[in-house]
């Protein structure tokens, strides 16, 4: 895999490829299933849009009625996120919570955690300390909704492919399933698409909430 530009080097582009929240239906219906989970509970807190990037699906959430904050690290994408939606908050950050104490910490307690192609780009080594730092601000019944390229081989729990922007791995959604388990969540639905013109691979959604 070569050189990748990176997000900050293409968010303009990535914002005239992907003007809409969602590509397909089942994107929009995941969502809203997640979306729906996450009101169940009528409890005061706070849902991250992890790995936000231009910010459109974290306004949609916004616009469900979620209190909602779209976290990235890329600054290109996040200024393009505020400028499309500057009634949404939008902050600088890593997937692993830990790493930025003084922004997520004033996010508890954390009633949900979206994930729409981000976990893609974190080295399958530090999943779990990814998935363990969402745990750490999450009650009993908070929901995490991950959305991922996902492999059917068995024996290949994650494969790198050759994401265009920056370094990238497919998982097995049994794996995901299992690495959300090991940090304290039970998979509560998913839903597997295949490939087609415009998706080269099979995509998960995985829904899991936080165990007693």
């Amino acid at each position: 895999m070569g050189t990748q530009p990176g997000y900050d080097e293409l968010a303009e582009q990535y914002e005239l490829t992907f003007p809409d929240p969602f590509q397909t239906p089942l994107e929009r219906h995941a969502v809203a299933a997640f979306t729906d989970m996450v009101l169940v509970h009528h409890g005061e807190g706070t849902v991250v849009d992890i790995g936000c990037g231009t910010g459109h699906v974290t306004a949609d959430l916004a616009h469900r009625g979620l209190e909602v904050v779209g976290i990235d690290p890329s600054e290109a994408m996040l200024g393009i996120a505020r400028r499309s939606h500057p009634e949404v908050a939008f902050r600088r950050g890593e997937a692993n919570l830990n790493e930025s104490p003084e922004l997520t910490d004033r996010l508890v307690p954390l009633w949900g955690v979206l994930a729409r192609f981000s976990l893609i780009h974190v080295d399958p080594h530090r999943i779990g300390g990814v998935l363990d730092s969402w745990a750490q601000r999450m009650p009993v019944g908070g929901v995490v909704l991950l959305a991922f390229q996902s492999t059917d081989g068995e024996g290949q729990p994650a494969v790198p492919f050759d994401h265009a922007v920056a370094p990238a791995w497919r998982w097995h959604p049994d794996e995901m399933s299992a690495r959300l388990a090991r940090a304290g969540f039970d998979e509560a639905w998913r839903t597997v698409s295949r490939p087609d013109p415009l998706h080269r691979f099979p995509e998960c959604h995985l829904a899991a909430t936080r165990r007693r």
